[in-house]
């Protein structure tokens, strides 16, 4: 499978600390747990950077070896022992503090990620992959954690150690210290040279990794079309190439870091090989003590985790860069139906629209497509009207029904609801007077009843058994082994297709909204079942607006009026019995349901 091979551009280390900025908020947020954690972490490094002092004295007591040489050397462990004791206690508390600040950095950015896609309009989700979605919710987010952790760690460990142990070697010998920082150079060149390489390589690993995501949550998804044809080895095929593609981006990533460490071990133990050798020659002379030159390397030996840190910290702010720009790009986009400016719309129940519904002169087309979807489309839904749309396969009933709520955006005067303009109503306050079924039934993995309660605290538990009744679906599933509780699996994969759709009709009819929109709801009951629904719906609502696509002449007869499209534009308006007199389009598919009624009732036999 062939990959687009698009070369990612170098990215600025200027650049690097823009993406991170949206960050500092979580910083400010948590800055007495950071300056605490800090401080502990400062005390840690001076408390290591003395171990080397006392084993100086301690050597230099061992060369002298007076009678109180003994007890000099027990004091002198007791005091490495009691700082190792302060260093576990500190340690402890910096990593509670840093690490809990990054885990506090976790739980924001993906809560501030997770609220923003929340608000994003429907062709955001329409252009953007669901793995895609995951991994920068998982995976980039738990990168950027670590750059907020350890790489702060690593970035206070390598200044403050790196300088102090720079510090105290100059103050025993500055000419043995000149001499083991030659290699320093070469180290700078080489990070300078590794920097953006780490940045975009990384950013190529996320975005397989993302591809990868994305396969594994359709192949999981489709699992059942995948078996039904015995493509098995199909989808693994494909997620295999997925899994090399991925491994491949990674494993260039792991050659960079695989360079780097081993060069700076190599050129640290270098250092070491000379100050061995020079050190050892100063100590003959007596140009420095025996406790001066273990105490140079004890230092030395310090100085090379400092080092290793740097190239850590790089390669930690790195991936958090790259993933927090991709996190960036989520957070950057608007959504494309937002409230009004400056409406201050009443959100009390009593005050949310109610109807009439209006369309004038609507056009609606989708992005990229040259035919219109709906063309000049007038009509009006009555207050307290039950409306039926009907038309064939593609004529536009769906587009019309998703305008109402705003889920598609319509030039302004052109959708009415109350006479308001609807790109001049609140969404909330719209979209909460509406209970909308889709075509596209979705389960929650709950119990019934939340899935019927959906969240909204003003549905109890005597609506929620109504709901269910008027649905035709109460005895079924209080039957389950643990009634209204029984956690449903994925997308409700434990109940039949019938049983969803009324779960949905029972979540809209226990939520009390003043429109009802059924779009094709009860496809997947029988006529008569649905018939049964659709009156004690009716009855319940009484009085109130109710808009209903359906392909069946039981559902459509009990409308007020009936609309009928064609190809996008409004052919026919009246009641069943005037539509069936004029013999016009919905005369045509009045007498294929009929047929097909029949057909399902065993009226007709088959030839």
């Amino acid at each position: 499978m062939k990959q687009s091979s698009r070369k990612i551009a170098k990215v600025s280390f200027k650049t690097t600390l823009a993406n991170l900025k949206p960050l500092w908020t979580y910083f400010v947020e948590n800055r007495w747990a950071l300056a605490i954690g800090v401080l502990c972490l400062l005390i840690v490094d001076f408390l290591q950077l003395m171990i080397p002092l006392i084993i100086k004295k301690a050597i230099n007591f061992l060369v002298i070896r007076t009678s109180e040489t003994g007890a000099l050397l027990v004091r002198q462990a007791a005091i490495i022992g009691i700082i190792a004791i302060c260093i576990a206690f500190l340690r402890y508390v910096w990593r509670h503090m840093l690490l809990g600040h990054s885990r506090k950095v976790e739980q924001g950015l993906r809560n501030r990620l997770y609220g923003h896609i929340q608000t994003l309009s429907l062709s955001f989700f329409h252009r953007t992959k669901t793995g895609d979605l995951m991994a920068r919710t998982i995976n980039d987010i738990n990168t950027v954690r670590m750059a907020c952790g350890m790489g702060l760690v690593a970035l206070v460990d390598g200044v403050v150690l790196g300088t102090a142990a720079i510090g105290f070697m100059i103050s025993i010998d500055w000419r043995l210290a000149l001499i083991s920082l030659i290699p320093a150079p070469v180290v700078v060149v080489l990070t300078l040279m590794l920097f953006n390489q780490m940045s975009a390589r990384f950013e190529r690993v996320q975005k397989r990794f993302s591809d990868l995501t994305e396969q594994a949550r359709e192949s999981f998804s489709g699992i059942r079309v995948i078996k039904a044809h015995q493509r098995e080895q199909w989808a693994y095929e494909r997620m295999k190439a997925r899994g090399e593609q991925y491994v491949g981006k990674s494993m260039n990533l792991a050659k960079t870091l695989a360079l780097f460490f081993p060069l700076m071990t190599l050129i640290t133990n270098a250092g070491l090989a000379v100050v061995i050798l020079l050190g050892g020659r100063y100590t003959i002379i007596g140009t420095i003590t025996p406790g001066d030159f273990v105490a140079f390397i004890s230092y030395l030996n310090l100085l090379t985790w400092p080092v290793m840190a740097t190239g850590w910290m790089l390669s930690l702010i790195q991936r958090g860069a790259a993933s927090m720009r991709r996190i960036n790009n989520i957070l950057n986009e608007c959504p494309e139906i937002q409230d009004p400016e400056g409406e201050k719309e009443a959100k009390t129940l009593s005050e949310k629209p109610r109807g009439p519904i209006e369309f004038r002169g609507l056009d609606f087309q989708y992005p990229g497509r040259n035919e219109y979807a709906l063309k000049n489309i007038h009509l009006k839904i009555l207050p307290g009207e039950t409306t039926a749309i009907v038309g064939r396969v593609g004529s536009g009933k769906t587009t019309l029904l998703q305008i109402i709520p705003r889920l598609l955006d319509v030039p302004e005067n052109t959708v009415f609801v109350d006479g308001r303009d609807i790109r001049k109503i609140s969404l909330g306050t719209l979209r909460g007077s509406i209970g909308f079924v889709s075509q596209d039934v979705f389960i929650f993995s709950d119990s019934v009843y939340n899935n019927v309660a959906f969240g909204n605290d003003r549905v109890k538990d005597a609506a929620v058994r109504q709901a269910l009744d008027i649905a035709g679906i109460r005895d079924e599933m209080e039957a389950l082994d643990d009634g209204l509780e029984t956690l449903l699996g994925e997308r409700g994969i434990t109940l039949s297709g019938g049983q969803r759709q009324r779960l949905t009709i029972a979540r809209a009819v226990a939520g009390n909204f003043s429109i009802l929109i059924l779009d094709d709801a009860l496809s997947m009951v029988d006529t008569r079942t649905e018939e049964g629904i659709l009156n004690r719906i009716l009855d319940l609502r009484q009085n109130r607006t109710n808009v209903i696509v359906s392909h069946r002449v039981s559902t459509i007869r009990r409308a007020d009026r009936i609309f009928v499209l064609e190809k996008g534009r409004l052919k026919e308006e009246g009641s069943h019995e005037s539509l069936v007199r004029q013999g016009g389009i919905y005369a045509d598919l009045y007498e294929e349901q009929l047929l097909d009624e029949a057909l399902e009732n065993g009226g007709v036999n088959s030839p």
